[in-house]
């Protein structure tokens, strides 16, 4: 069941959903996870990235995979939670999510790179559209094992498989989405465009 809140009275839940879901989005699992195992400051292994990818270069799937899994669910719970009060506050909470994970507070700003939250965040927005996603992503990485061209790939299909599959407020935000994530591989496009990219399970990124 939703319940529409009138834009007379929406922008401080509108606000409060935002600041929420940052909340949520900036929670850096990758951290906590690798130093939880003793594994030390992610930060300082490989790309310095928080995310998943960089996890793995720690020497440890089962730790990769956690984070991937926690990065996703915190976008897509974000979401799910935020759409029980209507489709304006599901977009914001959105928005809110991918913001944390990209500049957390807690960070000074220096997160991740969006990649696993933002699937997260299509799967909550349409799980088809979601699914598609995951699938150009895998199907990226098997062909060229790189996770960077996977990402850009699958962002920057996104807001095809929205268009069709759900609707154009969603489809839009889809289209900001992929811009943030494409600008947070911008030095991946560069290495990627040189052919100095490591592939999945190698060194840096």
């Amino acid at each position: 069941m939703i319940y529409p809140i009138s834009w007379a009275h929406a922008a401080p839940y509108l606000g409060a959903a935002f600041a929420l879901a940052y909340l949520l989005g900036s929670i850096p699992f990758g951290l906590i996870l690798t130093r939880l195992a003793g594994r030390g400051d992610i930060r300082a292994i490989g790309s310095g990235n928080i995310g998943a990818t960089n996890v793995l270069r720690t020497g440890s799937k089962p730790l990769a995979a956690a984070t991937l899994l926690l990065d996703a669910g915190k976008g897509a719970a974000a979401v799910s939670i935020a759409a029980w009060w209507g489709p304006d506050m599901e977009v914001v909470a959105a928005l809110g999510a991918l913001v944390g994970h990209l500049f957390p507070v807690w960070l000074r700003f220096r997160g991740g790179k969006g990649v696993a939250t933002g699937l997260g965040i299509l799967l909550g927005l349409s799980w088809p559209a979601g699914a598609l996603a995951c699938l150009v992503w895998l199907a990226v990485a098997g062909a060229s094992r790189y996770s960077s061209l996977s990402a850009l790939a699958a962002f920057g299909l996104a807001p095809v498989w929205l268009w069709l599959l759900a609707d154009p407020q969603k489809m839009e935000f889809s289209i900001l989405m992929a811009a943030l994530v494409w600008l947070r591989h911008a030095g991946n496009v560069r290495r990627l465009l040189a052919g100095t990219e490591p592939r999945i399970g190698g060194a840096g990124g």
